[in-house]
């Protein structure tokens, strides 16, 4: 696999925007049909060989599956009975087309639901609804596939990650209110969080050590960067080193895309980046991480 790609985030934010907008419509699809799980695991996206999709869905007596293809730049639903349909992703399409065409081709094969037509969770994306959104229609299809080399090279990166862990946590899985990619290690312990909102209720209610890579960080101005935090935070987490990071003020450590890029080995510095953050995290809180490795964990 070729290492992580230059971003250049500022020079297609319109083409992210529209991004966003259009993983939100397909994931409350996901959200509308999955059967609840603890932590909302039944929202995400994944990242597959070809962009995002939805994973199996079953819905009218159909099993489906709906793909944001970002190597052939169209929307993809197919079907287990070998149906398929699908529409370009090209400049001009508005997210008010997508999804008309979305729920018009998943009307057509008899699996349509519906979902709540407004953005969540991202200021930057307004509250104009989606049917109403005109406004939002980029897309640089050269920006789109380095994003999606992007997501492939953090995704590899996790899933190794992943590997060394033999407690409960997450898939690796694509956040699409707050567009970022995301693994979730629990220790087993409740997290005392009393959180008003339900979704932050229900994703915290144990205590959890959380990585991922996402982009345009508001608190550091970064382009994207890979992330590690814990809630609840430990003592002295925000102050510690952590291996190639550096801490912001809210207590989540961050290795800068361009840092990753201009390491000699960035896998190598990803992964001890994401190691150390989870040492320290786990020590802060008066656990020992022996008790946690699995078979494959570096010795």
């Amino acid at each position: 696999m070729a290492g992580p790609p230059e971003l250049g985030i500022a020079d297609w934010r319109p083409t992210k925007d529209t991004l966003h907008l259009f993983s939100q419509i397909v994931g409350k699809v996901r959200l509308a049909l999955a059967p609840p799980r603890n932590h909302w695991w039944h929202a995400p996206l994944y990242v597959d060989v070809r962009g995002l999709t939805t994973g199996p869905l079953r819905h009218n007596g159909t099993t489906f599956d709906v793909t944001l293809d970002l190597v052939g730049h169209q929307l993809v639903v197919r079907t287990d009975a070998g149906a398929s349909r699908a529409f370009p992703l090209a400049d001009g399409l508005t997210v008010a087309d997508f999804d008309r065409l979305l729920h018009a081709v998943l009307a057509e094969l008899g699996v349509d639901v519906e979902i709540r037509e407004q953005p969540f969770g991202a200021a930057n994306l307004g509250t104009t609804p989606f049917p109403e959104d005109t406004e939002h229609c980029a897309w640089d299809a050269d920006a789109i596939e380095r994003f999606r080399h992007a997501l492939d090279w953090s995704a590899s990166v996790l899933e190794e990650f992943s590997g060394w862990f033999a407690g409960k946590q997450s898939p690796v899985q694509f956040a699409w209110q707050s567009f970022d990619l995301s693994l979730n290690r629990f220790t087993g312990r409740p997290s005392g969080v009393a959180a008003q909102d339900p979704v932050t209720r229900e994703a915290y209610t144990h205590e959890v050590f959380l990585v991922g890579f996402n982009t345009d960080n508001p608190w550091t101005g970064y382009d994207a960067s890979l992330y590690a935090f814990m809630v609840p935070e430990p003592p002295g987490y925000r102050e510690a080193r952590i291996a190639g990071g550096e801490q912001t003020p809210i207590g989540i450590a961050m290795l800068p895309w361009d840092t990753i890029r201009a390491a000699a080995d960035p896998r190598g510095l990803a992964l001890e980046f994401l190691q150390s953050a989870y040492d320290t995290a786990f020590t802060a809180a008066g656990l020992d991480t022996a008790d946690f490795a699995s078979a494959q964990a570096p010795s």
